[in-house]
């Protein structure tokens, strides 16, 4: 029995060993494995990260983009000032029409009368004022035969040849024929007035006339025609839609954070919705003063250099407008800049083979994107243009070709 024990006893010893062993072995292994690791990761951590920088460039182009339609600096909605009836057309849709051509007319047949019946009263005005003139001429020549008659009479009566009553009615007859002559000439003037009047009359008749016929008032294209032969127009109702194609233009809205460089005059691009692949050179004519309130945009007029044959007012078109161009400029893609206030923000740099972060200052930005560093960057340090994994302060860094 005691021999048995012993056996029991040596056997749980021995596979306690085993146990120990085992376990020992197991740790060596993973002690080993977290050795290797170690070396390997930093081995890896150590090894220089290939990284793409911006190098400095030359003539960059400062370009803004706005969206906007094809429009016309002179629009007009032509129409009568008077009311009556449609009655003549001679243009429509496309037409093009000269400086005071006759586009249409309203019926004019009591309005005619009228301008007739003025006529009439500057012909009688004139034959009154003719008829005073010779009264005037009359009451001279009365006058002048009184006055012949008193002088008669007063050198007689100092011979006492004619009595003093008689030498009296001389004097009294010349001073009537005098009144008479005042009265003669101040007809005339009525007359004048009168004549005056007519013809203002006959003028102003002669103008509501003229309401009834509608001329184009500038070298234009027939846009639309809002109305047919019959219909009754009220005054001022739209009867055609005329455009000068000399003042084509397009209206860009810029948005206001890109708009502080743009000025009259800076060159610029169009590229219209129907022609996509043609691009149409143009320059900046003007500039508004009042800004879009709510969409925030800033509305930039731009005339076409060299227009196409044809346009469509209302048309979407695309506005790339330089700005300026930067003589030598080092960019860096705004996506690789952290804390971006919109003057400067952080980026990551390559100083002497080493990854460091940076703050550095902004200037311009081009169409894709990109920023302009204008300051925090010293000679040799190049900013680092793609983000990626394992960018750390101190790291070793390596260029792509």
């Amino acid at each position: 029995m005691k021999q048995l024990k012993q056996g029991v006893a040596t056997a749980d010893s021995t596979k306690h060993q085993w146990y120990r062993h085992v376990i020992a072995k197991r740790l060596a292994l993973v002690l080993g494995i977290v050795i290797i690791a170690s070396i390997v990761f930093f081995l890896i951590a150590q090894r220089p990260i290939m990284v793409e920088v911006a190098h400095p460039e030359t003539n960059v182009p400062i370009t803004v983009f706005g969206l906007g339609t094809v429009e016309a600096r002179v629009l007009s909605e032509v129409s009568f000032e008077v009311r009556a009836t449609l009655i003549e057309l001679n243009a429509d849709h496309g037409d093009h029409v000269s400086k005071n051509e006759v586009l249409a007319r309203l019926h004019n047949a009591e309005q005619a009368a009228h301008a007739a019946k003025a006529k009439a009263g500057v012909a009688n005005a004139k034959a009154s004022l003719h008829m005073t003139q010779a009264m005037v001429e009359k009451a001279r020549a009365v006058l002048a035969q009184r006055q012949q008659t008193n002088h008669r009479q007063q050198s007689l009566l100092t011979r006492n040849t004619v009595s003093k009553e008689a030498a009296e009615v001389a004097q009294l007859q010349e001073e009537v024929a005098a009144a008479e002559l005042v009265v003669a000439k101040s007809e005339v003037e009525v007359a004048i007035a009168k004549l005056a009047d007519a013809r203002a009359q006959l003028d102003y008749e002669n103008v509501l006339l003229g309401h009834h016929t509608l001329r184009s008032p500038y070298d234009a294209i027939v846009v639309k025609r809002h109305h047919e032969l019959g219909s009754v127009l009220n005054a001022g109702e739209s009867l055609f839609t005329l455009v000068d194609a000399t003042t084509l233009w397009v209206l860009a809205y810029v948005d206001e954070s890109r708009a502080g460089h743009i000025r009259v005059g800076q060159p610029a691009e169009v590229r219209l919705r129907s022609l996509p692949r043609m691009v149409f050179t143009a320059h900046v004519v003007r500039i508004d003063i009042e800004s879009d309130r709510v969409n925030e945009e800033r509305r930039i007029y731009v005339a076409c250099d060299q227009c196409p044959e044809t346009f469509h007012l209302g048309e979407q078109a695309e506005v790339f407008i330089t700005t300026m161009n930067l003589k030598e400029a080092t960019l860096i893609p705004e996506t690789a800049v952290a804390e971006f206030d919109g003057m400067g923000g952080r980026i990551w740099v390559v100083n002497k083979q080493r990854l460091q972060s940076q703050v550095v200052q902004f200037g311009s930005k081009t169409l894709d994107g990109h920023l302009e560093i204008t300051g925090g960057l010293a000679d040799g340090v190049l900013p680092v243009t793609t983000l990626r994994n394992g960018l750390r302060e101190g790291r070793r860094a390596r260029k792509t070709p």
